[in-house]
């Protein structure tokens, strides 16, 4: 792969972090802006150099769903009544595995899916105003 390529890439992850994380930001939530480019870019970094080294990227992917679960666990609060942050928790995960999708090359499916994540994410705000 030549290097523009993978420049593209970063780049294009890092578009796609920024777009999630903006929301999450907007939301006063946590993990923002910085969390999900930085989540978005690890993830298809990782996935770059595994492709760079001829590993699998399947057991790049592992690594990175399973560090993944550590910082969405340490986005989620549990309070007195309540749990907090199972949103943001989900959004870390689904960016990393945009990142992910980018970093291999699937750039089609992971514009698709940053596109349905925003629109899940705004959802919210959506029905709230006109349903409830």
């Amino acid at each position: 792969m030549i290097p523009w390529e993978q420049i593209l890439r970063l780049i294009l992850a890092v578009i796609m972090g920024l777009a999630i994380g903006l929301e999450r930001e907007k939301s006063h939530k946590p993990a923002g802006l910085r969390t999900h480019m930085l989540v978005c870019l690890g993830s298809c970094l990782f996935t770059l150099v595994s492709l760079e080294f001829g590993l699998d990227p399947a057991r790049v992917a592992s690594g990175v769903v399973a560090g993944i679960g550590f910082l969405g666990a340490g986005a989620i609060i549990a309070e007195r009544e309540r749990v907090v942050g199972l949103t943001t928790a989900a959004s870390l995960w689904v960016t990393a595995a945009i990142g992910l999708t980018v970093g291999v090359g699937n750039y089609i499916l992971a514009i698709v899916s940053a596109i349905l994540t925003l629109l899940i994410l705004f959802s919210r705000a959506i029905f709230k105003k006109n349903l409830f």
